[in-house]
């Protein structure tokens, strides 16, 4: 399908410039610039990421000439916002972007690669952000000679065997929510559901790409056929960038950009699935997943936000929490792992919450409206003062699912809820309001719920999964950790008798450094404080976290530990007792009537 260019007023051009420098040159030709006077802005923050990130910081040398390349003066409004005076002539605004943010979020460019944003690279065109727009990615001597390809879900209007050449998007929002990925990477090609799918990735790595593609097809079938139609893209694209350890994902409206490390990657021969491969897994579900809840699905203050300032709502309990909750969720629904290891997945997944003390300190609707500060930019005591809207709302996910089930005797789940936002909301490009979706569930399923979001989203108490649970042949317990490296999930034989009530990690300089400390607990009572480096306990040099935990294996209760520390460069010691850890791991099976014992295929209740 291609569109004629002739009704755009907005012609972007970026070119992969400099690999070495890292840099990319943009320009932007306006063809009618509002009068008297034309104002540009680059975003400050990405959708799907809340952080304020000023993208304009990387902008380089940028002016403005008329067609005939006569100066036209740019005034600095604010630190990504320009203006200059208009007689409605055109006018070119040109500048350098520097792409070393090697993220989901921003832009990257060397020899190995190029990747980018429209957030980070193009300038918005205040009151003409509704008109199309075109885009000319040039190809260089530099892309030729290394026979670079381009991967993007934008609509090609007229490119080259590579994909270079010139694209279109309906308005300014269209352009900035198709990712670009250039480079010489491995793809593999799939269908689901009648829609064709791409996923490209790039780096060093060894992969079974086909098994890798047996099991997204798999994942997206599932999705696709959780919700009604029609099928909201016509095509679909996964860009994975592999590294040595980072991971992460953005959602877009027919792709997703991802970071993975290599050993994350099923490898041939590869009999069982690793905890990585699980985890990449996961991402992929969860990613795909937004396709419907957020970038259809979504909260009305999120449309047409201008992306300078923060945008503030109670609801990303809904849009991550409940994509939380179904990411793994999937994967079982797919047959990509039994119930034994779901039930052990959504265990980790519900330790993260038990683990934080400040699950009763923050509510998940708080949580939420303050994404910008103190969940994305998280300190040392977030622990103890936060939780999340991610971990915390997929718990609330997971008990509005079971209680729906219960009390309507299965004859309502989630995806009802989820099927009729889609119909009656994502469809049709209608926000939701504030509390919309908390009145939404309780309309769909028949039940009175506004005590449960209540108790559970606007404060701070546990939900009651042990009941839950056990309408559904699942035990839920709670136990203490079996090492400093529990995650929950398994049955603790033998757990750890003593605790800190500190996290721990090891240091280059043979050391081990303090990296949060529990309000209340052993080592905050101790005066030990995050940042802290343990170097000996009881006049013996301490070099690792396992040492500790020996230490703790041996100790008996009510002892108490000589510690000596350094604080930045200072030294000091203080006296530590530790304490019986809290139950605070949590570990699901099967119980009864749906016992695992002799099922060839079994199938949870409530799955």
């Amino acid at each position: 399908m291609t569109n004629s260019l002739s009704d755009t007023n907005l012609h972007y051009t970026l070119t992969p410039s400099d690999p070495k420098g890292h840099l990319f040159e943009v320009t932007l030709t306006i063809d009618q610039p509002e009068q008297p006077m034309q104002t540009v802005r680059l975003p400050n923050w990405i959708p799907g990421s809340y952080l304020i990130r000023d993208f304009s910081k990387h902008l380089i040398g940028l002016n403005a000439t008329t067609l005939e390349q006569s100066p036209v003066e740019l005034t600095l409004v604010d630190k990504s916002t320009w203006l200059f005076t208009s007689d409605g002539q055109p006018v070119v605004l040109r500048y350098q972007v520097y792409a070393w943010d090697l993220s989901v979020r921003g832009a990257h460019f060397d020899e190995s690669h190029g990747f980018f944003n429209g957030t980070s690279v193009f300038l918005a065109v205040e009151n003409q952000r509704d008109k199309p727009c075109s885009l000319h990615l040039k190809s260089t001597e530099f892309t030729q000679a290394n026979r670079w390809k381009v991967a993007t879900g934008l609509q090609a209007n007229a490119v080259d065997e590579q994909g270079f050449g010139t694209y279109y998007a309906n308005d300014y929002n269209a352009l900035i929510d198709h990712p670009f990925e250039l480079g010489t990477f491995t793809e593999i090609d799939f269908i689901a559901c009648g829609i064709p799918h791409k996923m490209v990735l790039t780096g060093l790595f060894d992969c079974d790409t086909e098994r890798l593609k047996d099991d997204l097809i798999k994942i997206c079938e599932t999705e696709l056929k959780i919700f009604p139609p029609p099928i909201p893209m016509n095509n679909y694209l996964f860009q994975v960038m592999v590294t040595g350890s980072d991971y992460g994902g953005l959602e877009h409206r027919n792709s997703t950009a991802l970071m993975c490390s290599r050993n994350d990657l099923p490898y041939k021969g590869m009999k069982q699935v690793t905890d990585g491969y699980l985890q990449f897994l996961e991402l992929c579900s969860h990613e795909y997943f937004h396709t419907w809840n957020v970038k259809r699905i979504q909260p009305k203050v999120y449309q047409q936000a201008d992306l300078s300032k923060p945008v503030y709502t109670n609801q990303l309990w809904w849009f991550e929490g409940i994509t939380s909750y179904y990411d793994g969720l999937i994967l079982q629904r797919a047959g990509l792992i039994d119930n034994e290891t779901y039930l052990k997945l959504l265990a980790k997944q519900m330790t993260r919450v038990y683990r934080m003390p400040g699950r009763f300190q923050q509510s998940v609707a708080e949580s939420s409206f303050y994404t910008w500060t103190k969940f994305y930019q998280q300190d040392e005591n977030a622990p103890n003062a936060i939780i999340s809207y991610y971990t915390k709302g997929s718990l609330i996910a997971l008990g509005l699912d079971l209680t729906i089930r219960q009390q309507t005797q299965g004859k309502k789940s989630l995806d009802d809820v989820l099927k009729h936002l889609w119909q009656h909301f994502g469809q049709h490009g209608i926000g939701l309001q504030e509390g919309q979706i908390e009145q939404l569930c309780s309309e769909v399923s028949g039940i009175d719920l506004s005590g449960f979001f209540k108790r559970y989203l606007y404060g701070t108490e546990d939900l009651p999964f042990e009941q839950l649970f056990a309408d559904f042949g699942i035990e839920f317990t709670l136990q203490p950790a079996n090492s400093l490296t529990d995650l929950g999930g398994n049955k603790s034989e033998e757990s750890l008798p003593l605790h800190l009530g500190a996290t721990l990690s090891d240091t280059p300089q043979k050391t081990v450094k303090i990296t949060h400390v529990w309000q209340q607990q052993p080592a905050y009572q101790a005066g030990l404080a995050a940042g802290d480096e343990l170097i000996a306990i009881n006049d013996i040099k301490v070099s690792s976290k396992s040492q500790v935990e020996t230490l703790l294996k041996r100790s008996t209760k009510n002892t108490t530990w000589h510690c000596h520390y350094f604080r930045r460069d200072e030294l000091r010691n203080c006296q530590l007792t530790p304490t019986p850890p809290p139950n605070d791991r949590v570990y699901l099976s099967e119980k009864g009537e749906f016992s695992l014992v002799n099922a060839t295929k079994p199938i949870i209740k409530w799955l």
